[in-house]
């Protein structure tokens, strides 16, 4: 008796520390992931760069993992999706198919000080039409930079031979044996200079950066015409379903498909994102760190979204294990967590790259406080985590009041969630229900698989594949509203305090101001 073949995709979930890989099933689950550690680099305290031959490299070598399983289990691959880190830049020749510099992870912060000159001419047209301010980051003036500094990169450029991308831009080019230049819209948005109005590049922003227009990818819808794998790279000539941003991917897989609905995933930052509908929404007042974006583009229909971030959490967690050693593992920090009671007089901001929200501070540090000679490690893993809500918290007051209005459900996701002391102390902070989805290891892998197979048929929409996963837990709040409004205010006080102390004007930060050269950097994603 022979078994009945099954469809899937082949899902790559390319993360800022790893890559993964997996079949994503016509039943809407998602197979067994290969997966592998990216190395991340910071030079110093402001420049994180990585590897695009390493991110490369691994990409395959999941991906030849995931497709080997396939053939042992009799699944037919329908295609390709890809779901990518976002705002994460390369240069790279299009003759040799090499990278001609690092790839500037979305976490640098090597243009904090200067992007301030420009927020007064530019702010509110930027605003305007792509819906963020100028920002700490400006990918586009990098590229601009670094061609204008690196020969190798000159050299290219003078030559036709030079590429600008993003990681998907640099994945789907590989993967297509360089048939396509393209970046979906959800990582356009993140590179700081997408039209929210016309759907494509802000050619007055992008020419006042300086970034040549002829090394730029062609903007395409999520499930646009992106080809199809060279036969060469993965074995077969499968065709590239779908390309969209991490958080965007996650937000399919969880269920926020509909206005007012709000995923938090929690992976190398905490991400809270909520759809706002066919339009941009018109801000009612603005908020630091709040930005306006393209959740998905399909078959030509924009949906935006709302996201705000705090960009250290999962690599906060990671430094207080690996880097610091205060904790073996994050599973044991999160067991240490949930020893202790609460609340823990100990308090941890996990601004190790800088606040967003509520404050727009990207030089701001982190900051341990609260500890004494009673302070015990299980208090002080639970300080950690009661951070992280306070955090996502701010999150979601910030994105509400762009909104004007409340986020109507809560799903979270990545791996901090799978702590219950992490979702119980969000869920009584924000005085609200929230659900910790099933699968929500996967989530980024199965939403833009999703996408990619309706176009395949193995899926009616993305809501039929997304209903026939089981609900996960929900965690109600049990604080009262007096302790919830107390432990708020007490933790608003941190922030003010912490901020004003870090704003303290220093010589040699004015001196550098005065003697660098006029020029930009990176947008955030």
């Amino acid at each position: 008796m022979t078994r009945e073949r099954r469809r899937g995709v082949l899902s790559i979930d390319e993360g800022t520390t790893g890559t993964r890989a997996a079949v994503v099933l016509d039943d809407g689950g998602a197979a067994p992931a290969a997966y592998l550690p990216i190395s991340v680099a910071s030079p110093d305290h402001l420049r994180v760069e990585q590897d695009a031959t390493e991110i490369w490299v691994n990409t395959v070598r999941v991906c030849r993992e995931a497709l080997d399983w396939a053939a042992a289990h009799r699944v037919e691959i329908a295609g390709v999706s890809v779901s990518t880190q976002r705002a994460t830049v390369l240069l790279w020749d299009t003759v040799t198919g090499a990278p001609l510099s690092r790839a500037v992870v979305w976490q640098d912060r090597r243009y904090a000080r200067r992007l301030p000159e420009w927020e007064e001419e530019w702010d509110r047209r930027l605003i305007e039409h792509t819906g963020r301010p100028v920002g700490s980051r400006a990918p586009l003036l990098w590229a601009a930079e670094e061609i204008a500094g690196n020969p190798a990169a000159r050299r290219a450029h003078d030559e036709g031979r030079l590429a600008f991308g993003s990681i998907d831009s640099w994945l789907v080019w590989k993967l297509t044996g360089g048939a396509r230049h393209v970046v979906s819209a959800t990582n356009a948005v993140a590179l700081g200079a997408y039209d929210l109005r016309t759907g494509d590049w802000h050619e007055p922003w992008v020419d006042f950066l300086g970034c040549p227009r002829d090394v730029l990818p062609r903007i395409v819808d999520e499930d646009g015409d992106l080809g199809a794998a060279d036969p060469a790279v993965l074995g077969a000539e499968l065709p590239v379903l779908s390309v969209m941003g991490d958080q965007h991917a996650a937000m399919l897989a969880l269920g926020a498909h509909r206005p007012g609905q709000a995923t938090c995933v929690h992976g190398t930052g905490t991400f809270l994102d909520a759809v706002a509908g066919d339009r941009p929404p018109a801000p009612r007042r603005p908020v630091p760190g709040v930005l306006t974006l393209v959740g998905w583009r399909s078959r030509g229909v924009p949906v935006f979204s709302l996201e705000g971030y705090a960009a250290t959490t999962g690599s906060a967690v990671r430094w207080l294990c690996e880097e610091i050693g205060l904790f073996e593992s994050p599973r044991r920090l999160a067991e240490l967590a949930r020893e202790h009671p609460g609340p823990a007089r100990v308090r941890f901001v996990p601004a190790l790259a800088g606040l967003r929200t509520p404050v727009w501070s990207p030089e701001a540090t982190g900051v341990l406080t609260g500890l004494s000679l009673s302070t015990t490690r299980a208090e002080l893993a639970r300080g950690v985590l009661d951070g992280f809500a306070h955090s996502v918290c701010d999150l979601i007051e910030g994105l509400e009041a762009v909104m004007g209005g409340p986020i109507g459900e809560l799903i979270c996701g990545g791996g901090l969630a799978t702590s219950d002391v992490l979702m119980a102390a969000q869920a009584d902070l924000a005085g609200r229900p929230v659900r910790r989805a099933l699968g929500h290891e996967t989530a980024s892998l199965r939403g833009a698989a999703y996408l990619g197979g309706v176009r395949a048929g193995l899926w009616p929409s993305v809501a039929a594949a997304v209903a026939a996963q089981p609900p996960g837990p929900v965690f109600e709040p049990a604080s009262s509203d007096g302790e919830r409004r107390e432990a708020r205010a007490a933790w608003r006080d941190l922030l003010a305090r912490h901020v004003a102390a870090g704003t303290e004007p220093r010589p040699e930060a004015r001196t550098e101001a005065r003697t660098e050269p006029h020029r930009q950097e990176e947008s955030p994603s």
